[in-house]
């Protein structure tokens, strides 16, 4: 690449123009320093990000230049170190500084040396630092890499290291001989960097220069392109002034500025003296703020909050307009900053830590700026201006006001001076009209100048969006009071990000047409704006406003839930207009946008207002009155219908903002309920809007002296306590007013009447910010005043004022403006004073109230902060903000999918399990139509039968009959039309289950031809498919995959995998309705520690499933890592089988195999897995489906946003949440305060906590172990390190920890261990004790117990062994069973299984009716001391044994064969018929030879179950589905032909040698299912296993091992 000689710019400090900015300057700095800064040694350090990048060119370029000049100077060439060290703020460390040190010295490098700090702030303080102490101080130059490195920390001189008391402590002023800015670096800089580097350009401007300010304001597009989207193919672009962009120009001047501001400041006060204490403005906060936050939040984003709450604080304190605040927070948000610590991206960021005020203000005390204990903070008098010049002392009081976010206000009764006699104040701009002018405006002709617009949170948003739609050019005048809108005249495009409003809903609705009106998307650029708000906006309905627009043409899709926000709008030319019908009965805002956009649709717009009375009329005539003063007329025809010219607004020279109405409801309502007078200025008589007539309608009737000019109005307010109640009063005009008539209305007082206020007219108030007719109610109930509902309104009864009790929690505001203000009138009379919560949300209307009403209006304020401080249990405010949707297991559950797919027989299936009864939508149609539904389509067609098989759904839904303890299965068709989805979608809305039953349909295909009961689709099966399946999944909130492996003859599934199917079922019922939901025992103490889940490598389980046993072998759960999956790409071609039935089928055959619980996770990349990070739609619906799949456990990562993590727990049913947080970038220590966040968060959403860490050596898993420790008394929680080192910490773990097995293809973790491993590891470290477990009895020498138990052992890697006790007198094993502490437990069999009852502590109900212990197994209870009392426990596990043979092979478990036979009278017998008890088998007959054994039997079992006594075997007249033989293989007993009927049932003999013994061979060849003894006896064996263990045996390999031995 040619080489250029850049163009530079120079700054001065300290008498030396050692700043130097310029673009591609790489080759500059080297010769410049080789020729300015000559030594024998250069030292480069930076760091393992920027190395790879910058690293070996700057290398190059070093030694190329050197030798040139070497050669000429005749001079030897100097040499260079390199070091690279780890990036953040742990290398700034006394350690690092250490190994720099004595590596360079071990080089003989001397004091003849420069050193040159390539990075961010971290590398500038260090290098500088160690530049500063080397040899007593050595040269060094700044290549500073960051933004904010350039504009901060570079410029000078501070150089410091971290301790562990704290940040920047030991340090010095070291001055750099250079600083070179190379603003290409920028281009490598994330998004969030840059911006971070912003708060400092931003803060510098704010206190220094009003015209730098103003370039950062108008020139945040520039900026930000020159920075992050500079893709140029010029080489060197920018280095030369010829090649350089106006955007790169732009960028450099603004840093250019900012450098020169800090220059001179510390030309002028090197070391702090006052001067340079400007420069902390936004720092005194911020830093309070980032010592909490820190490093979740970047010093930026900190500075950048801490820049509003000193401006705010300006504002408080009367030096600083709001204006000026107003314009700080547009251009910190224009730059990407956070300007609260409750706005998403920060909560985001920080999870649901609360920044408590105490903390903050503590962390403040230190401040070097401080004048002893008086806090000294920089003010601004003006943006470019600050008051002082240098930081001002303030109160602490002042500062708590302004951090606080509860606001205490006190009574005026009880102030000293009593209540303010006379106020007269303007109130702000009115928002209605602020945004109305706004959108008019910008979408104009010409330029416009617009004054007393509102400087609020929803005008902030909709300038906003305006810009990012580029549909005008803004800029402002006069210090911020003027707004210069230079339109558009209708040009839009779609924006390059989502459209985010917050819970603006005029923007709401007004942009909602707006993006209608984009003709197209441009070329590489999204294909569709998306409009989204927050939480609240989200609930906020706008589906008549959509609806009416997509009848006109509009392509609009809800993205979320249907009717509501957030929405994508696909350009399709343009709004089209033509006649449109609105239902305008829920918010006349839908009508205004309208309007506002009709002027510039395709076709002459003619709206026509539908669906009931209009509502807030006077906003429609604003409207219409706003747009006639911008030139375009509307005609207004009959039935609420008007004609809309088309046209481009023309904009007028300038235009003023009325003051806001409702806003000026709140002074006046002060001096009515305090008896004093307030006039407020601008609103009048002939003001546009309806709240104007607030004080005549409203006030003057409760008692008010009212006078009403065209402009303004006065109120005197009647002595306290003497306000009169409104009998009736309907305020339709003016709704919004409606709060403050309210808390009137609260202490009114009627001697002679009911005092009562009634307020009707005001049903849109339902769906403003909140319900606020509902709000309004709960929050007056608490003060002790009575309030309720009307249809259309609320009532509220009048109450003495000294009755009125303030709630000790304060007054929730439901993040609505309006009720903050309207109970702050309330709370200006209540006793002792009242706490209002959420205090910043006035800001959307009047951002200065709080001010205004301690400063204009006389009411005492005072900062509260109801939140924990650090340290306390629980930092956050409120335990869950996602609130789960509690689900009626007994309601109805209905079955939809495809025909063919067994929605009948499922669901008949389905009904037994449950109890229900079970009805066909079909059939039902049929009953009540009386005809067929082939006949009834044939004769109407499908649209008719469509219609009435909708209403059918809703009239079985809604029916009492059929409303609970129902099965419901629909036909196949029942989501073809929107109507009846609507139906299924609210039914799971209101607490109900709908089923998507789902087969592979290629299997489903195979048969369906042959129904005959339904005319055909009239379309390809599969076609109706790929239509349906989204309207399938869109309507269902379960589904369950009735995986078969293949098809017999005639398309149909084999018995056997009906079988298997009906179990899976079975099991999912049992877990969605919380009967049986298969959750792991973590509860502490338990048998069995630590649990596991192994967690799944594979891309297609189907390739291994022959090894899922085998892998899943001692698993407490299995983990389904869903981001390692991966289709295979034949099975992706023309969409049969999408991503979602991929993965389900995947977890179906998963349940097939294993019967363990499921972990579904899908990891992201940014936490260790393969996930997209920038996905997190995808990621949420991923974690949807395995919520509706019915998984045990999902996993939710708590890095994604909170609105996406609660939504998920909304929905999560009977699912577990496991919230988890994988440290991979080594940014959240164990113990620090970053950590603590993440905990919060995952301890707030999740049912089970996992952190994961990375160790890098011994000493991080100590700290994990401390860490551990102190949430001992917190939910179950998962916590380990990654990496070999960390491997020791997943062997401490005992809550669900993660393993792998050999037969895995790789390790989902790095340092994952297997089960054998770790239980290993846990005894050699003590934790896991050898224990001996023993087969008591005689004779025994042949028994295969050892095998059987020794095997298991192994293969788990548990270090105990199981021997033989033959002995003849139970007497012998007393020290083994009393003495012996390692004892773990016994198997026990003839003659011992009665006798060693009496040693045992406890026996267990089964074993008590066996009348006969098997097994002997220790636990341990805790006593009221605290210490473990050891218990002997015997149970008997042989009738377990005959029941895991037996049941597999019942066709359907649940409903077993009616009579069963137990031949024999044995012990083993008493075993039989409890095993048949157990199984549900309701008549049992009992043969033995000698009849009076078995008559002694029955008599045993007679209080239990039914049990008849064959005499003989011969003349039975008895149909047995299960035998069970207990008589000695020896006798050679065969049953009588006619005892095995005509069915094919299931035999087990209990004899176990010969493995097939004569009668097992007869019952074979009469097609009845056989279990052989050996069988019974490894599963009587693996449940003594897993009592003794408390783990699941691995039973494949325990099998395999015993029947080898066994054939030997």
């Amino acid at each position: 690449m040619a080489r250029v000689d850049p163009d530079v710019s120079k700054v001065s400090i300290l008498g030396s123009e050692s700043i130097i900015l310029g673009f591609h300057l790489t080759e500059y700095i080297i010769r410049d320093v080789l020729t300015s800064i000559p030594a024998s040694n250069y030292v480069l350090i930076t760091d393992t990000n920027l190395a790879p990048l910058y690293l070996s060119n700057y290398v190059e370029v070093f030694k190329r230049v050197s030798s040139e000049l070497a050669q000429q100077n005749g001079a030897k060439e100097p040499r260079l170190f390199t070091r690279i060290l780890p990036p953040g703020e742990l290398s700034k460390s006394r350690k690092t500084k250490d190994e720099i040190e004595d590596w360079l010295l071990s080089n003989a490098v001397t004091r003849d040396t420069c050193f040159l700090a390539m990075g961010g702030g971290v590398i500038g303080d260090l290098v500088g630092f160690v530049a500063a102490t080397f040899m007593r101080g050595v040269s060094f130059v700044q290549i500073p890499t960051t933004l904010l490195a350039m504009v901060d920390s570079s410029i000078g001189g501070k150089t410091a290291i971290d301790t562990p008391a704290g940040k920047n402590l030991i340090g010095a002023f070291w001055q750099p001989k250079r600083i070179f800015m190379d603003l290409i670096f920028l281009q490598s800089l994330p998004e969030r960097e840059f911006a971070n580097g912003m708060a400092e350009v931003v803060k510098t401007a704010a206190i220094w220069n009003e015209s730098d300010f103003v370039k950062l304001e108008t020139g945040v597009d520039a900026v930000r392109e020159a920075v992050l989207n500079s893709n140029s193919t010029i080489p060197l672009q920018g280095a030369k002034l010829d090649t350089r962009t106006e955007e790169q120009g732009l960028l450099l001047d603004v840093i250019l500025a900012s450098a020169r501001v800090k220059a001179e400041v510390v030309t002028n006060d090197e070391r702090e003296g006052g001067l340079r204490g400007l420069l902390n403005f936004g720092h005194s906060i911020g830093h309070g703020i980032e010592a909490l936050v820190s490093p979740l939040m970047l010093h930026g984003e900190c500075v950048s909050i801490g820049i509003m709450k000193e401006a705010e604080l300006s504002r408080n304190l009367g030096h600083l307009s709001q204006v000026a605040v107003g314009r700080l927070a547009r251009c910190l948000s224009s730059y990407g900053l956070p300007i609260t610590l409750d706005e998403k991206k920060v909560k985001d960021r920080i999870g649901n830590m609360h920044c408590h005020v105490d903390d903050i203000m503590e962390v403040m005390k230190v401040d070097k700026k401080n004048q002893g204990d008086k806090k000294r903070i920089v003010l601004l008098s003006a943006v470019g201006k600050t008051l002082e010049k240098r930081a001002s002392v303030v109160s602490d009081v002042d500062i708590y006001k302004v951090l606080a976010p509860e606001q205490l206000v006190l009574p005026v009764t009880e102030s000293a001076n009593g209540p303010r006699k006379e106020v007269t104040l303007t109130t702000p701009g009115s928002k209605s009209i602020s945004n109305r002018a706004l959108l008019i405006a910008a979408l104009g002709q010409g330029t416009v100048r617009l004054t007393n617009l509102l400087h609020s949170d929803d005008t902030q948003y909709m300038l906003a969006a305006l810009q990012n739609l580029n549909a005008a050019d803004f800029e402002w005048e006069d210090n911020g009071d003027t707004l210069v809108v230079h339109g558009g005249a209708g040009r839009l495009v779609v924006p390059e990000k989502e459209v985010y409003i917050g819970n603006a809903g005029t923007a709401s609705r007004f942009l909602t047409s707006v993006l209608t009106m984009i003709p197209k998307a441009e070329e590489n650029k999204p294909s569709a704006a998306i409009l989204t708000g927050n939480a609240r906006m989200k609930q906020r309905p706008i589906e008549p406003l959509l609806k009416a627009l997509t009848s006109s043409g509009a392509q609009i899709k809800s993205l979320e839930k249907e009717g509501f926000l957030p929405i994508a709008v696909t350009p399709t030319g343009g709004f089209k207009g033509g006649r449109i019908e609105l239902s305008a009965s829920i918010s006349s805002q839908y009508v205004s946008s309208i309007l506002l956009c009709a002027p510039y649709a395709v076709e002459p717009v003619e709206l026509a207002l539908v669906g009931g009375q209009v509502i807030s009329q006077p906003y429609i005539d604003m409207t219409i009155a706003m747009m006639e003063s911008f030139g375009i007329s509307v005609e207004r025809l009959e039935n609420n219908t008007y004609k809309i010219q088309q046209g481009a607004y023309k904009n007028p020279e300038h235009y003023i903002v009325e003051s806001d109405a409702s806003s000026a409801t709140y002074p006046l309502a002060i001096a009515a309920i305090t008896g004093t007078t307030c006039t407020v200025t601008s609103i009048g008589s002939k003001s546009l809007q309806g709240d104007a007539t607030f004080a005549v309608n409203v006030l003057r009737p409760m008692g008010c002296i009212v006078e009403q000019t065209e402009t303004s109005t006065t109120v005197r307010g009647p002595p306290i306590d003497q306000l009169k109640p409104l009998p009736t009063i309907d305020m339709e005009t003016m709704t919004d007013a409606f709060l403050t008539a309210s808390v009137l209305a609260a202490v009114t007082s009627d001697p002679q009447g009911e005092n009562i206020t009634r307020i009707t007219g005001i049903a849109n108030q339902r769906v403003k910010e909140c319900n606020r007719i509902a709000a309004m109610v709960h929050e007056l109930t608490k003060f002790g005043v009575t309030a309720s509902e009307l249809p259309d309104g609320i009532q509220i009864h009048g109450k003495p004022i000294k009755d009125l009790k303030a709630p000790k929690e304060g007054v929730h505001c439901y993040d609505d403006h309006r009720i903050a203000m309207s109970f702050a009138v309330l709370a200006s009379i209540v006793p002792h004073g009242t706490i209002i919560q959420e205090k910043k949300c006035v800001e959307k209307t009047w951002p200065t109230w709080w001010d205004d009403l301690e400063h204009k209006m006389g009411v005492r304020i005072n900062g509260v902060d109801l939140g924990k401080k650090k340290g306390q249990v629980g930092n956050v405010l409120g335990r869950v903000s996602g609130k789960t949707n509690k689900m009626d297991h007994q309601k109805s559950i209905v079955i939809i999918g495809m025909r063919g797919v067994g929605k009948t027989t499922l669901g008949q299936h389905a009904a037994e399990v449950l109890g229900f009864q079970f009805i066909d939508v079909d059939q039902h149609f049929e009953k009540v139509q009386k005809i067929t539904i082939f006949d009834f389509i044939n004769t109407w067609g499908w649209e008719k039968f469509r219609i009435k098989e909708a209403e059918t759904l809703q009239e079985l839904l809604s029916n009492p009959q059929y409303h609970r303890n129902y099965i419901i299965a629909c036909g196949g068709g029942i989501v073809e039309p929107e109507g009846s989805r609507a139906v299924l979608k609210d039914y799971c809305r209101q607490g109900g289950k709908v089923l998507h039953l789902v087969r592979d349909m290629d299997h489903v295909a195979s048969y369906l031809n042959r129904d005959t009961t339904r005319p055909m689709y009239g379309e390809d099966m599969m076609g109706v498919w790929k239509r349906r399946r989204g309207w399938y999944r869109e309507a269902c909130n379960f589904e369950f995959v009735a995986h078969a492996g293949s098809l017999v003859e005639g398309g149909w599934v084999s018995p056997r995998d009906w079988i298997a199917i009906k179990k899976d079922l079975q099991r999912f019922l049992l877990f969605i309705t919380g009967r049986k939901t298969n959750h792991v025992d973590i509860k502490s103490g338990r048998i069995g520690v630590p649990t596991t889940f192994v967690a799944l490598t594979m891309k297609d389980l189907r390739v291994h499933q022959d090894r899922l046993v085998e892998i899943c072998e001692g698993a407490d759960a299995v983990e389904l890592r869903v981001d390692l999956l991966k289709q295979p790409e034949d099975e992706q071609k023309d969409d049969l089988k999408s991503y979602i039935e991929y993965v389900g089928e995947q977890l179906a055959i998963l349940r097939r195999t294993v019967p363990i619980p499921v972990v579904f996770t899908v990891r992201s990349k940014g936490q260790a897995g393969t996930f997209s990070d920038e996905d997190e739609k995808g990621m949420f619906e991923l974690l949807q489906w395995g919520q509706r799949w019915g998984c045990e456990y999902v996993d939710v990562e708590i890095c994604w946003s909170n609105s996406a993590i609660e939504n998920i727990i909304a929905t999560k049913g009977e699912s577990k949440i496991l919230a988890s947080w994988h440290d991979v970038r080594c940014q959240t220590p164990w113990g620090s305060t970053a950590l603590e966040a993440r905990y919060e968060t995952a301890d707030k959403y999740g049912d089970i906590i996992k952190l994961v860490g990375v160790a890098k050596s011994m000493n991080d898993n100590i700290a994990l172990e401390n860490y551990r420790i102190t949430k001992s008394e917190g939910k179950p929680m998962i916590a380990i390190n990654m990496g070999a080192a960390g491997q020791l910490s997943r062997v401490l773990n005992e809550v669900l920890t993660p393993t792998s097995h050999p037969a895995l293809p790789h390790k989902a973790a790095p340092g994952q261990l297997s089960l054998a491993e770790i239980n290993t590891a846990r005894h050699l470290l003590g934790l896991l004790p050898a224990k001996k477990f023993w087969l008591i009895g005689t004779p025994i020498q042949h028994s295969m117990s050892p095998t059987l138990h020794n095997t298991g052992f192994g293969a788990l890697g548990l270090p105990h062994n199981y021997g033989l006790l033959e002995c003849h007198m139970v007497e012998y094993v007393e020290d083994a069973l009393l003495k012996d502490l390692e004892f773990g437990g016994a198997s026990v069999t003839i003659p011992h299984k009665v006798n060693i009852m009496k040693y045992l502590d406890q026996v267990n109900e089964s074993a008590k009716i066996i009348g006969a212990v098997n097994t002997v197994f220790v636990r341990h209870e805790q006593k009221e001391d605290g210490s473990l009392q050891r218990k002997l426990i015997g149970e008997n596990t042989d009738y377990i044994g005959i029941m895991r043979r037996v049941q597999p092979l019942m066709q359907d478990p649940t409903n077993p064969p009616e009579q069963g036979l137990v031949l024999g009278s044995g012990g083993t017998a008493r075993a039989a018929i409890y095993a048949l008890y157990s199984m549900g088998i309701k008549k049992i007959y009992l043969w033995n030879r000698t009849t009076s054994k078995a008559q002694e039997l029955k008599q045993v079992f007679e209080s239990l179950c039914d049990v008849t006594v064959l005499e003989s075997l011969d003349n039975a007249k008895i149909e047995p589905g299960v035998i069970v033989s207990t008589v000695p293989a020896e006798s050679g007993l065969e049953l009588p032909e006619h005892i095995y009927g005509g069915i094919k049932g299931i035999i087990c003999d209990m004899a176990y040698k010969p493995r097939r013994t004569k009668l097992l061979l007869q019952a074979f060849a009469k097609g009845w299912s056989c279990v052989e003894g050996i069988e019974v006896l490894i599963s009587q064996g693996i449940a003594q296993f897993e009592i003794w263990t408390g783990k699941p045996a691995p039973i494949q390999r325990i099998e395999d091992e015993v029947l080898r031995k066994y054939e030997l």
